[in-house]
């Protein structure tokens, strides 16, 4: 029985004050009980804040990118051991905002994933299809390539120790969602495709949804057969919101 993750991905946000009162929120509504798996991936300037407020607590952490990189001249960038200095334990590889808008090739986030794992982190690994990708019936061709990569890369057996997360790329912050049978049809075709290299493996594998998670659709896209839970955006940024997505798996 997979147990459902809930991750929320705070994108460019926050503040000293503005997370300090998020996360403690958070941590007195998870200490209260909630059975999913619970993690936030905050900026990496504010990773050692996360790490000092969060320490002891049912709630783990993770950055939001990693360099493929161990060291070096790389200028900006975090590197896998530098997350793990301030015991990050997930990490976001593949995003479709780092795909878009920083050019991340389906080989630099299999070499981003690599990294990540081979130093102990969790990597989670985002797939998904642009709007006209979708109209143009290719989804599934989209979806199959960039994950195929990085089973290329690392092969099948490290993709059970990872995440996969299916992001509609149309139904992030437009509001939109994909319906829960979308969402379900997309998420068994990725266990498919890890099922025709390793049944084990795609059994094992959480698959979390991360198109426009909302408290009002959450308990209805987590009750999906392969939906695993939820990596959530901008609703992440409000506890109570937050927590109600979390409780509904």
């Amino acid at each position: 029985m997979r147990q459902t993750l809930v991750a929320g991905n705070w994108k460019m946000n926050g503040s000293l004050e503005v997370n300090q009162q998020l996360l403690n929120g958070i941590k007195a509504g998870v200490a209260e009980g909630i059975s999913a798996k619970v993690v936030v991936c905050p900026p990496a300037i504010y990773i050692p804040q996360v790490a000092s407020l969060l320490n002891g607590s049912n709630v783990s952490w993770g950055g939001q990118n990693v360099s493929q990189e161990k060291s070096g001249a790389f200028t900006g960038e975090v590197s896998a051991d530098m997350l793990l200095d301030h015991q990050c334990e997930y990490v976001i590889v593949g995003h479709s905002e780092r795909r878009a808008l920083y050019g991340e090739s389906d080989e630099l986030v299999a070499q981003k994933y690599s990294a990540a794992q081979a130093a102990g982190l969790i990597p989670l690994l985002c797939v998904g299809e642009l709007l006209e990708e979708r109209e143009a019936g290719d989804t599934e061709s989209v979806v199959a390539r960039q994950l195929d990569a990085v089973i290329d890369k690392v092969g099948i057996a490290a993709i059970g120790m990872g995440i996969i997360a299916y992001e509609p790329v149309w139904a992030i912050g437009t509001g939109k969602t994909a319906s829960p049978q979308q969402a379900q049809e997309v998420h068994a075709f990725i266990r498919q495709r890890v099922a025709e290299k390793d049944a084990d493996v795609a059994e094992k594998v959480q698959i979390l949804y991360g198109g426009s998670v909302k408290p009002d659709n959450a308990a209805e896209l987590f009750a999906m057969t392969d939906i695993d839970g939820g990596l959530i955006g901008g609703a992440s940024l409000d506890a109570e919101g937050f927590l109600a997505i979390c409780r509904a798996g």
